[in-house]
């Protein structure tokens, strides 16, 4: 190690090495590749500031003039960034280093003119340091090793393409250190890929519970579980704490009850500004506040001083997250206690997040208001104030105390003061939310009531009138029992007298409810039964349900086809006419609706015996002997077919023997048969539907569909 690295490290306080530190500062790994796994709160921060010291440096023990940067720490957060740079700035305080930052939230003029008065070693967040290198406001070409601190957060974080982008920026020659609390595939990819024969170095205790933490695990019922939280404060009374929570909204809602309550809090979660955020966390080192409310955000890299408490007020998603919070504490040989507060919705994750970890929690009751102030008697008797004697200044104010007021009122006064300074302690449901078996009434003396269900009497109706009428309370009443007509009530026998006594002699409630004393308990006296509702159905058995079931109607055998005549050779042939939608299917019965054979009307259709077809047009039915007319013999003919409507392009359309069936549309008259609706009449089957008859099957009804099939002569009328 670089002597001046040592010198910092001395003057800091630290008198031995963690396991990690000395791994990286191997001799045998200096400007190598590594790729390093250990617990948080190991001092990975100092591990990967002692391991690119020979990098930097070289054989020389200071740094020459600041110019472009020789090292790169990208960081996942803004917080875990500035704290890098603060323990990297005194660990090379002595060699002359310059430490600059790049990170979201901050001026980007102020981090582009520190980058250009020269910086040693630059410590930036992924966003903002790409910004930098597509800006030009960072050099590249001169860095000698990059430090990816938190990588498997990062990667979490959606920062893969940064990375990705700043390593290939960097040059190939260069030392790269991975360090990360646990290795992930997609961290052994990365890794594979930006990094030349790792060195895989792994914490001796990562497989292991961290000996300096505490858990302990305390089932809460869920209305109590902001309870346990103050009062968990409370019992252990830390210097600084953290209580974890998954949402913003409950981060707001938990600061806000712990600064009713008198707590010195803040807040620290993404809604927040960086200034803001920053402001939070110095309140936390400076001792003006206690407590940090905080989402996930805080849980990587988080460094506070007498950090001996972390409350989980929410379980987080996963074991990584549970250990990276449990982390903040028991941090440099200190210990600390990690509480999960457990509601009974969340207790098989937190049995699945503890397993995955391979953590063992105690599980304990929650403080009670008891434990607390017995706690709080204990701290007060063990203050060190008790040891210190009287100063000089103080004796003539002492003197005046103990001439005016006794001992008792001197210490009576004493334990008011300083219970001022505390918060009160919360009162606990306890753990078992299952109802409570009613209480037994007691000795009682029943009463008659002249009013029954016959009468409309109901308890909710009675149970004003006697309590207003007789003088008592609702306690005073025990069970109500309605019957046909006349009801029975319970009565404590401490009350019977002064029921008696609002009575008097007349013994009626409201004027017309007489109120009898009975020497026993009536008998035969059930609760009402409950009247079907009006949509309740009686259950039907099944064997009575098959047999009201009427039998599938029977189809009608269809009607046979009529007879067509063959069509002529140089005409196409006739289409089919599809299959009646109306026509009853064998399988499937249909209602009957206007025009079926149910309704005994059929439209289109001379003889209701007839089979059912689709309604032709609207109107009557045509008259007798229709189908027997010349014109619909000439549709037979034509291959139209009977009394069933023309069809489009059926049969030779009017014109020129010979002609093409199908034409332009809107030609010449003659052998086209998809000409304009409105063309001129001959030779086009679908003309206007109201134009002169002649050669268009839809024209006026009577009409010719056609032209004569053999002669080029266009239909007349």
């Amino acid at each position: 190690m670089k002597q001046a690295l040592a010198d910092a490290i001395a003057e800091r306080g630290y008198t031995t090495l963690t396991p990690v530190q000395e791994a990286v500062g191997d001799p045998a790994y200096a400007g190598a590749d590594l790729l390093v796994s250990a617990q948080t709160g190991s001092g990975k921060t100092l591990g990967f500031g002692i391991a690119i010291a020979p990098t930097l440096l070289g054989e020389a023990e200071v740094f020459g003039a600041a110019e472009a940067p020789l090292a790169l720490v990208i960081a996942p957060t803004r917080e875990l960034a500035l704290q890098v740079k603060r323990e990297l700035g005194w660990l090379y305080a002595k060699a002359g280093a310059v430490v600059a930052s790049c990170v979201g939230g901050m001026d980007m003029r102020d981090e582009r003119r520190a980058l250009a008065r020269g910086a040693h070693i630059v410590v930036a967040t992924p966003g903002r340091l790409r910004d930098h290198i597509m800006r030009g406001s960072m050099e590249m070409q001169a860095i000698r090793a990059v430090v990816l601190d938190e990588a498997d957060e990062m990667l979490d974080l959606g920062f893969r393409e940064e990375l990705e982008f700043i390593l290939g920026e960097a040059p190939a020659e260069r030392q790269t250190l991975l360090f990360s609390a646990t290795v992930p595939r997609a961290i052994a990819e990365l890794a594979k890929s930006y990094q030349r024969d790792a060195v895989r170095i792994e914490s001796k205790s990562e497989a292991s519970q961290h000996a300096d933490i505490e858990y302990l695990a305390m089932a809460v019922a869920e209305r109590d579980l902001e309870h346990c939280v103050i009062n968990v404060l409370r019992y252990y009374e830390a210097p600084n704490a953290i209580v974890f929570a998954n949402t913003r909204a409950t981060v707001g809602r938990i600061t806000t009850r712990l600064a009713n309550r008198g707590f010195k809090v803040v807040a620290l979660s993404g809604e927040l500004s960086q200034q803001e955020r920053t402001n939070a966390l110095q309140a936390m080192r400076d001792g003006r506040a206690r407590v940090c409310v905080a989402t996930d955000v805080a849980a990587r890299g988080i460094d506070l001083p007498n950090l001996d408490l972390v409350v989980h007020a929410e379980l987080p998603g996963s074991h990584e997250t549970l250990l990276h919070r449990s982390g903040r504490t028991g941090r440099a040989g200190r210990k600390g206690v990690s509480v999960l507060v457990v509601t009974p919705r969340s207790r098989k994750k937190a049995l699945r997040v503890l397993g995955m970890a391979q953590l063992t929690a105690k599980w304990a009751d929650p403080p009670s208001a008891e434990a607390v102030q017995a706690r709080d008697a204990e701290r007060m008797l063990d203050d060190p104030v008790w040891e210190d004697g009287p100063r000089e200044e103080e004796a003539e104010a002492i003197t005046r105390l103990t001439e005016r007021f006794s001992p008792e009122q001197l210490a009576a006064a004493f334990l008011r003061h300083y219970a001022s300074q505390h918060s009160a302690p919360e009162e606990l449901s306890g753990d078992d939310q299952k109802p409570k078996p009613r209480e037994e009434f007691g000795a009682s003396t029943w009463f008659s009531l002249s009013q029954g269900r016959n009468q409309g009497a109901e308890p909710r109706r009675l149970l004003p009138m006697i309590c207003k009428g007789g003088g008592l309370t609702r306690d005073d009443l025990g069970a109500i029992r309605i019957g046909p007509d006349e009801s029975y009530v319970q009565v404590r026998d401490s009350a019977v007298k002064r029921l008696l006594d609002h009575l008097g002699s007349e013994m009626t409630l409201e004027g017309r409810t007489r109120l009898v004393k009975l020497d026993a308990a009536p008998e035969g006296v059930d609760r009402p039964q409950r009247k079907p509702a009006k949509f309740d159905k009686p259950a039907r058995p099944k064997k009575e349900r098959a047999a009201r079931a009427e039998p599938p109607r029977e189809a009608p055998a269809p009607a046979p086809a009529p007879v067509q005549d063959a069509p002529p050779v140089h005409a196409p042939a006739p289409t089919p006419a599809p299959e009646s939608d109306s026509e009853p299917r064998a399988d499937k019965p249909r209602k009957a609706r206007h025009g079926s054979a149910a309704s005994g009307y059929r439209s289109g259709a001379a003889d209701p015996s007839a089979p059912m077809g689709k309604p032709h047009r609207k109107g009557p039915p045509p008259p007798p002997g229709r189908a027997d007319s010349k014109k619909n013999r000439a549709r037979d003919a034509d291959g139209t077919g009977g009394d069933r409507p023309p069809r489009r392009f059926d049969g030779k359309p009017g014109g020129k023997p010979g002609g093409k069936p199908l034409g332009k549309p809107g030609g010449k008259p003659g052998g086209k048969p998809s000409g304009k609706f409105s063309g001129k009449p001959g030779g086009k089957p679908s003309g206007k539907f109201a134009g002169k008859p002649g050669g268009k099957p839809g024209g006026r009804p009577g009409g010719k569909p056609a032209g004569k099939p053999s002669g080029p002569k266009r239909g007349k009328s």
